[in-house]
């Protein structure tokens, strides 16, 4: 993957330009298995199994890269400590928290209009 890089005015980091940095880090984190690993680990500090286990549906695989992408944007921390079998933890980082604010926010939102968005699916695929 080729990062984008900016030394330019924080305008030439704007979404709405395609070869924006903005854009690739939206996009890293607007999946739903990057959301649902921020509200998992949430306040802890969280082992793999434990999220695998957190996250009904999650591949070893998504897992990983999704763990890969949040530690390179800086989100997440991982500590590997030297023991057998080794053993790895996670955490979010100042931004990870921050951003867990806005994921706090989305998970609110989906909870109070569940139930309209059901209604309106009904109607449309009627």
């Amino acid at each position: 993957m080729v990062t984008k890089q900016f030394s330019g005015l924080p305008e030439h980091a704007d979404l709405a330009r395609a070869d924006s940095l903005a854009r690739e880090i939206f996009s890293d984190i607007a999946n739903k298995w990057t959301l649902l690993i921020i509200e998992t680990i949430a306040d802890d500090t969280m082992r793999f199994s434990e999220l695998r286990n957190g996250i009904e549906g999650i591949s070893h695989k998504m897992l990983t890269q999704n763990l890969r992408t949040m530690e390179r944007n800086g989100l997440v921390e991982r500590t590997v400590y030297a023991t057998v079998p080794p053993r790895v933890e996670y955490r979010l980082t100042e931004p990870g928290r921050a951003l867990r604010a806005v994921v706090d926010g989305m998970c609110g939102w989906t909870q109070r209009y569940l139930a309209d968005i059901e209604r309106s699916r009904r109607r449309f695929d009627a």
